[in-house]
């Protein structure tokens, strides 16, 4: 299946039914009175996320999604049938634009999440909802409300919770493919990862983490060089980055610190927030370089980097450190959950605490009313 991460779509809902005017018309009632019934209700579209599905492939075509009118009303106190909406499965991730307007409309975060993209009209009025006591033989009615029509952009931004950065060919599909059950392909030319790639990393039977790998950044990549920025969204959603660096490049005149800054910049370029995001460094194929000379290249790329970070020194196709990186990653994503989920809870607690404080006022005054009164 092709991966596809952007999307253009037209959203249109029904129109709801036209009320009707009619008198009720029997044998022995020939002033019946008014019988028309209300118009019955268009369909809406509806947007629902699935983590079943993985790529936007199936709107790169289907462009034009249509829901039915609703039927008008007749007469004999007949209601029109609503029409039935229709549903758009998303994947997990999709974050719905106004292409016209650019407004966010929805970010589908949940499994199972539903969003109304385009609500359907109202039903008109009959003449049978007209009439008074002064008003018997009504002839009015109301025209069904037209539905929402929108122009979508769709965005799919994966949900990870480690984000794989660096240049081609330094070793990332290799790294992804050592410690998750992804596989993708791995060739010794740039640009082999043409898509991004999701892994589940499992450290013991109920720890596990999700890796995401983009394809390699270049430098001028906000110009367009290489792939440019158009996978870099992927790592919107990730709690951390590996900024992964080639420590031994088949090409000698290639600088691993020019190639990182570069990197580095790019990142920059692309988003503040993401380039603030924690961020690791990883000097990968240290076994292409010979023991007595790791520890000094090592320390000449911290220094000339300048780097004060987190390090991780490993091989990505021998397995060396690949191991402790990831337990080290585990404890940071466990950290990083605990504190999301006690900043969830004292802001429920804080919700809960003001919807409270009117309750417990009108009871204090209550109170004082009734000291008052005796």
């Amino acid at each position: 299946m092709k991966f596809i991460d952007e999307a253009r779509i037209e959203v249109i809902a029904g129109n709801g039914g036209n009320g009707v005017a009619s008198f009720r018309r029997e044998k022995f009632m020939p002033k019946g009175g008014p019988d028309g019934g209300d118009g019955g209700r268009g369909g809406s579209v509806l947007a629902i996320a699935d983590r079943n599905i993985n790529t936007l492939v199936d709107y790169r075509f289907a462009r034009k999604h249509l829901a039915k009118n609703g039927e008008a009303g007749r007469g004999s106190d007949c209601y029109g049938a609503g029409a039935d909406d229709i549903t758009l499965r998303m994947p997990v991730g999709t974050v719905i634009y106004d292409a016209d307007t650019d407004e966010l409309i929805a970010d589908l975060t949940r499994h199972e999440q539903v969003v109304v993209l385009a609500k359907g009209g109202e039903g008109g009025l009959g003449n049978l909802h007209f009439k008074s006591s002064t008003n018997r033989a009504p002839r009015q009615c109301t025209p069904g409300t037209p539905g929402e029509r929108k122009n979508l952009r769709l965005e799919l931004k994966v949900l990870a919770d480690v984000g794989l950065l660096g240049m081609p060919n330094a070793g990332k599909s290799t790294y992804i493919a050592a410690v998750s059950n992804a596989r993708p392909k791995v060739a010794d030319y740039p640009f082999t990862t043409l898509h991004p790639n999701l892994g589940v990393v499992r450290v013991s039977p109920e720890k596990s983490f999700v890796i995401a790998d983009i394809p390699g950044l270049i430098e001028g990549a906000a110009e367009g060089a290489g792939l440019g920025h158009q996978f870099l969204r992927h790592l919107a959603r990730t709690r951390l980055l590996l900024h992964i660096v080639d420590l031994a490049p088949f090409d000698p005149q290639t600088d691993p610190v020019a190639e990182a800054q570069a990197i580095v910049g790019e990142l920059r370029k692309y988003d503040e927030d993401l380039f603030h995001k924690p961020r690791w460094l990883v000097l990968n194929k240290l076994d292409m370089v010979p023991e007595d000379e790791r520890a000094e290249r090592v320390a000449d790329f911290v220094k000339r980097f300048g780097w004060t970070g987190h390090i991780h020194q490993i091989s990505g196709l021998v397995g060396t450190g690949c191991r402790e990186l990831v337990f080290a990653i585990q404890e940071h994503i466990d950290a990083v959950r605990a504190a999301e989920d006690a900043a969830l809870e004292a802001e429920l607690a804080a919700q809960s605490a003001s919807s409270k404080t009117p309750a417990s006022s009108a009871e204090q005054h209550t109170d004082d009313d009734t000291e008052d009164l005796t």
